[in-house]
């Protein structure tokens, strides 16, 4: 297997890289998976049509940090020509790549006719590429999509020959439906299809959580690179396992301690890059702390309780609190 693929012009290690997902990965969340191995992020997802009235929030999530490199600002919209302006506006930020989302299946998104929903259109999705490649210049453009909209509508292989068509660089594919949400299971025989069909590089995306469900994406696909997105939740040790894995190396997973360490580090991160007060940050932090706790005896109260937190103070006890109980368990 080869150690590296392009996107364009893009280097990208082909170990495994971080999804987009809104609400999640934002820079905290990015920054501490590039810490422990991912070699290639993207932006939460920014709206094509708010950007192009400048709005403030959008503007926020577009911009590219040399330590997040490589790094994709996502766009969303089902609309060409909004598109194309917005491309031009994101360019100010110096993204490495530019990826479209045609996945997201959140109602509020999907209901305005973008996100999974232009699986629906794929003539649409390819003139959405070849807007935005209009504008990217030299700038690569990429898309995500999903396996198709329902059971009754498996159009992965059309819509991303459309994407290729249109100019694309390379083409991620989450192998579930629209309808299917994160439920089931992610289908790899759709991610083959597309491999098999197109020429550009091709992202697996789905169910990946290990090293060795990685390997499995990458044999079973024939995919170029894999992209984890649920599977980093409170496990950006994932990354970790997986170049280990693939450098021939030996893997020791994180014991408790040191998951609460770094839980407590992504927490101090969330506050420092945060603009707001330290009590709405950790509004922010609180779900990132419960899944650090996944998996563990008595974890379901302890995430309970992660939900309340409103200091760094009160976080820092509880991960004390949750190593004792776990300790005079024997665990």
């Amino acid at each position: 297997m080869a150690d590296y693929i392009n996107i364009g012009s893009v280097k990208i290690k082909r170990t495994a890289v971080l999804a987009p997902m809104a609400g999640v990965a934002d820079r905290a969340y990015r920054l501490m998976c590039i810490k422990y191995g991912a070699a290639y992020v993207v932006s939460e997802m920014v709206s094509a049509k708010g950007i192009c009235y400048s709005d403030r929030k959008t503007a926020e999530l577009c911009t590219v940090t040399d330590s997040e490199r490589p790094m994709a600002v996502q766009l969303f919209g089902n609309e060409p020509e909004f598109m194309e302006k917005a491309v031009d506006i994101v360019l100010e930020y110096k993204p490495d790549i530019i990826d479209i989302n045609m996945g997201c299946p959140v109602p509020k998104v999907v209901n305005t006719g973008a996100g999974s929903a232009v699986m629906k259109n794929p003539k649409l999705a390819g003139e959405l590429v070849a807007a935005a490649v209009k504008s990217a210049g030299n700038v690569p453009v990429t898309a995500k999509i999903r396996s198709g909209w329902d059971n009754n509508c498996i159009n992965a292989v059309e819509t991303a020959k459309y994407i290729e068509d249109a100019g694309a660089a390379a083409v991620a594919v989450h192998g579930r439906t629209r309808e299917q949400f994160y439920g089931g299971t992610a289908d790899l025989n759709v991610i083959k299809a597309v491999k098999n069909a197109v020429s550009i590089p091709v992202i697996g995306n789905g169910d990946v959580n290990s090293a060795q469900s990685c390997i499995n994406m990458y044999n079973q696909t024939g995919c170029d690179l894999v992209m984890i997105g649920r599977g980093s939740y409170g496990n950006p040790f994932v990354f970790r396992e997986i170049n280990a894995y693939l450098n021939g190396e030996n893997y020791s997973p994180p014991t408790l301690e040191e998951k609460m360490q770094v839980m407590l580090e992504h927490i101090r991160l969330i506050l420092e890059l945060s603009p707001k007060n330290e009590e709405l940050a950790m509004h922010e932090a609180r779900k990132h702390a419960a899944w650090y706790m996944n998996g563990y005896y008595g974890s379901a109260k302890f995430r309970g309780r992660c939900y309340q937190l409103d200091s760094y103070d009160e976080a820092e006890r509880l991960a004390e609190e949750f190593v004792d109980l776990q300790r005079s368990r024997g665990n």
